[in-house]
């Protein structure tokens, strides 16, 4: 068995206490198709009025990374794992890379920019979360969390504004 694979047993092991596999389920479910994301950055950009175009920028690449990960899933077409049982429903059954991870990333990256210090905590969390629910590999989200920390982060003048489209 390679080291992905030790790795997402042991965190699926984790999942036999109720209250981290409830933890698990809360921020899997939360976290599909970046919804924990999407409703963040709204709620910023309402109650923030003054960036709150900064605010909208910053979900939009959170989207957009979402969107890049679940197109390089079509392509790479890497299966979830399956020798854990797994807690959570998946909408696909392609694993690589982790979309929560991805769109996660983004937002800490976009959202932090911008003062939301629970951003990050709250992005581990979630990505933690997929490996506690035997849904990804670790490789799967940690290339998920690059992509979307990359994506955020050259989009990161655009969302400030300094560059016009």
């Amino acid at each position: 068995m390679n080291m992905d694979h030790r790795i997402v047993s042991a965190f699926r092991a984790c999942g036999g206490d109720p209250r981290v596999a409830g933890a698990a389920r809360a921020l899997s479910w939360a976290g599909e198709h970046g919804a924990l994301w999407l409703a963040a950055g709204l709620t910023g950009a309402a109650v923030d009025g003054p960036r709150r175009g900064a605010w909208l920028r910053g979900t939009a690449l959170t989207a957009g990374a979402h969107l890049a990960s679940m197109g390089v899933k079509r392509i790479v077409r890497r299966p979830r794992p399956a020798h854990v049982q797994p807690l959570v429903r998946t909408v696909g059954r392609h694993s690589f890379p982790s979309s929560h991870a991805t769109s996660a990333a983004a937002a800490a990256v976009a959202f932090g920019a911008l003062g939301a210090r629970a951003a990050w905590p709250l992005a581990g969390a979630v990505c933690l979360s997929r490996l506690v629910a035997g849904v990804h590999y670790p490789s799967d989200v940690a290339a998920g969390a690059a992509l979307g920390a990359l994506t955020a982060h050259l989009g990161a003048a655009w969302m400030r504004g300094g560059v016009r489209g």
